[in-house]
């Protein structure tokens, strides 16, 4: 399962040479990702938890996806679900800014608030 996991050195999506960056971008361009992390950076979460959460995702997508990202060190499962590990709340703690751009964003544009 963790063979298709991108990792940095190997050839990834946008990189023959697996630059880190692109083999971060290809891991996080897979559907859910980013959301999974959004979610758990509010802390550990249970299985189902997690998929209402992610809109009812499909069990197969949510189980795929957590395989990728404990592989690549960002989640772990602990005593009460599913959490970041600290690499992962590093990387949140990078993402998170983009939050409160993406909602004068989408002021900008006119759209209508997401409730999320």
């Amino acid at each position: 399962m963790t063979s298709d996991v991108p990792k940095p050195g190997q050839p990834v999506r946008g990189s023959k040479t697996g630059k880190p960056i692109m083999a971060l971008f290809d891991l996080l361009g897979r559907s859910w990702a980013l959301g999974i992390l959004w979610q758990l950076s509010e802390g550990a979460l249970t299985f189902r938890a997690l998929q209402d959460r992610c809109e009812q995702l499909s069990p197969s997508v949510l189980n795929r996806r957590l395989k990728e990202l404990s592989a690549s060190g960002l989640v772990c499962r602990g005593d009460e679900g599913y959490e970041l590990t600290a690499m992962g709340q590093d990387l949140f703690s990078l993402l998170q800014p983009f939050g409160g751009w993406s909602e004068q964003w989408a002021e900008a544009l006119g759209a209508p608030d997401g409730g999320d």
